[in-house]
């Protein structure tokens, strides 16, 4: 009853703020709201591990700046983000609670902005510093922001930061810090190392945990739609249209592949843009203002780029690819049904995939339920009513005395107005034709079913130690090589960078390494889409040389040594590669991804 009646007047923020709350709309705090902000007021450390889409930011904001010194110039509260986009969001929010609090200056600090911009803010005495912690880290060296005076530390999204490689700068920071300040500390998970972190630097945090049945927001309708009979693409396009959505986000694993569905969506009326590392900071931020302003419908992006958005236009989020990562997946849907509002996910999942829908299942802690495709019957209903919309909207002008004189003009004694009329609809329906043939019928998936036997074998095999998986993971691996090695130059730390950019996969999901003089092995998970596998194999580049990756098998425990092949030293002889898809006893039959017959 309480979460329900209580407003933010009611714990004990200055006017000021409440104002400024109250004109973005806001009346009643979420839970992780109603919690944070009474410590974090009472000068306590806050532990707080809640999902996006919590509301976390005005957790932690609005009792942090309501103890800001206007008259004080120099930092005071510092928020670290693991993202250029996050860290834009969050400084975004500050200033708008902060509007009424004369004095109150807000930066943003992060990787790929000038230096010259970000100099000048913090020389005219900014008391809010928001950054990512690599060029925060960057300025302290410099000896351009200076932390000695700070009072409030705030590491939003720490998890993401541990994935993303951010940790030990996140350390190095807080060590700077003065003894005598306040931290709040935010993550979904709560692995080790950010647990090291609460103990080193926090004192007698105060926990804040979000339950885990409202890990996934309820407002959000999740539904999945299983591969088969139609590619990706065709069925992209017939969700796209029978779906309601004001502006829709679809998530792609790799750059490529934000550049391949815009490219199609465009193709096909929609106003479509990609996001993803490639773009500068600024044309990434021109993006998302289209998408605000409503000048763009659609988004398409990888997981990196789409991080910290919180567009409210955005109501439909389609997963092209499934995350390898579960975690990931949380963070995607969370892009929509943010703060009570209401949204729609969508997940497609190829039959090999199924393993990572029950980790996303177990996370999220319900089934998501699975939908079939749009089939011709609804797609025609569905551009009928479009038509005739159009058709209404037209009839509603007052200037159609014109157009009946033209339409006796190409009467004739042979035709009827309803013919003329209908010959007129076949010239309108243009590219989205009202009568569609019935769709091809799909018989089951035979994969589907020998893929569900496989993965009860699986778990029987996973019992018996008989299959490796990936520690802390649970997700099964395969082994690939990779046709470069130790003579070209290549190192461990080569690979994984080009994998984890090209393919947007977590270091943590990629398995052990082993370098040769003319060739690497590689374990990755299990379920890879094909397109991603497509990429590393046709497309990748390690040292500006290609990756040529390709499948050898499972992982399982007879594979320390998993080949050695035939004319070693000789990448480029075919009777070698041969003598590998010959090779059955023991070792892996090498299948290669860009062959036609697989799909």
């Amino acid at each position: 009853m309480t979460e329900t009646t209580m407003t933010f007047a009611d714990l004990g923020l200055p006017q000021s703020i409440l104002d400024a709350v109250n004109d973005m709309g806001f009346v009643t705090p979420s839970p992780i709201q109603q919690e944070c902000i009474p410590h974090l007021l009472n000068g306590r450390d806050v532990l707080g591990m809640a999902q996006t889409g919590s509301g976390k930011t005005a957790a932690f904001s609005l009792p942090l700046l309501a103890q800001i010194d206007p008259e004080a110039r120099h930092p005071q509260m510092l928020v670290m983000a693991p993202t250029r986009e996050l860290a834009i969001q969050v400084a975004d929010a500050c200033e708008q609670f902060t509007k009424n609090m004369q004095g109150v200056r807000v930066v943003t600090v992060y990787g790929g902005q000038r230096y010259d911009i970000q100099l000048r803010a913090l020389k005219q005495g900014s008391q809010v510093v928001v950054g990512t912690p690599g060029r925060i880290l960057d300025h302290i060296n410099r000896g351009t922001l200076n932390l000695s005076q700070l009072k409030f530390i705030v590491l939003d999204e720490a998890d993401e930061m541990l994935r993303m490689g951010f940790i030990d700068d996140v350390e190095t920071v807080m060590a700077e810090l003065p003894e005598q300040h306040q931290t709040a500390l935010f993550s979904a998970t709560m692995p080790e190392p950010i647990r090291r972190i609460t103990k080193r630097f926090m004192n007698d945090p105060q926990e804040v945990k979000i339950k885990a049945t409202q890990r996934s927001a309820p407002d959000i309708t999740q539904s999945y739609w299983l591969v088969n009979g139609f590619r990706k693409n065709d069925a992209l396009l017939r969700f796209l249209e029978v779906e309601e959505f004001d502006a829709a986000i679809i998530f792609t694993r790799t750059k490529t592949g934000t550049i391949d569905i815009t490219e199609l969506c465009e193709r096909n009326g929609y106003r479509t843009a990609a996001l993803n590392g490639d773009m500068t900071q600024q044309a990434r931020e021109q993006t998302l203002d289209k998408l605000k302003s409503g000048r763009l419908d659609i988004l398409v992006a990888t997981d990196v780029a789409a991080r910290g958005i919180d567009i409210e236009r955005i109501s439909l989020v389609v997963n092209y690819d499934i995350p390898l990562d579960a975690e990931s997946y949380v963070h995607r849907i969370g892009r929509t049904g943010r703060a009570g509002r209401s949204g729609r996910a969508l997940l497609f999942v190829e039959p090999r995939e199924r393993r990572l829908l029950r980790n996303i299942e177990h996370l999220i802690k319900k089934p998501i339920d699975e939908v079939a495709i749009p089939n011709h019957e609804i797609l025609m209903a569905k551009r009928r009513e479009k038509f005739k919309a159009r058709i209404e909207a037209q009839l509603e002008h007052h200037d159609l005395e014109k157009y009946r004189a033209l339409l006796e003009d190409l009467f004739t004694g042979d035709q009827d107005h309803e013919e003329l009329a209908a010959a007129m609809m076949m010239l309108l329906q243009e590219k989205q034709k009202l009568i569609l043939p019935p769709d091809p019928v799909v018989k089951p998936s035979r994969e589907r079913g020998r893929r569900d036997r496989n993965e009860r074998g699986d778990r029987r095999d996973d019992r018996r130690s008989g299959r490796e998986q990936r520690e802390g993971t649970g997700v099964a691996m395969d082994l690939y090589r990779i046709e470069l090695g130790r003579e070209d130059g290549v190192e461990v730390r080569h690979i994984v960078g080009a994998i984890a950019n090209e393919g947007d996969i977590s270091s943590r999901f990629i398995g052990h390494i082993k370098l040769h003089d003319t060739y690497s092995t590689i374990e990755l998970p299990q379920g890879m889409p094909n397109h991603l596998v497509q990429h590393f194999a046709q497309k990748a580049r390690v040292l500006n040389k290609q990756m040529q990756m390709s499948l050898l098998g499972p992982v399982d425990g007879a594979n320390s040594q998993p080949f050695e092949g035939r004319g070693r030293g000789e990448r480029n002889d075919r009777r070698r590669d041969r003598g590998f898809n010959d090779r059955k006893k023991g070792g892996f039959k090498e299948k290669r991804f860009n062959d036609r017959g697989r799909r």
